[in-house]
């Protein structure tokens, strides 16, 4: 068993965009486990209708 692990976990989210509005998208996180729990998030990002991949940076959480 290793003691630290690194994951890729993929979720649909709605997001909002100023110029796009709201938007439903998949984002995938990456993120650093110790012992099997998550420590921190690397970076998430997500894929745009076109298949460029995008920061998430520039959209907000749709709540």
């Amino acid at each position: 068993m290793k003691i630290i692990n690194i994951r890729r976990n993929t979720i649909i989210e709605k997001r909002y965009s100023i110029k796009m509005g709201e938007l439903v998208t998949k984002v995938t996180y990456i993120k650093k486990y110790f012992l099997g729990l998550p420590i921190k998030t690397l970076h998430k990002y997500r894929e745009t209708y076109y298949g460029k991949v995008k920061d998430c940076d520039d959209c907000m959480l749709f709540v």
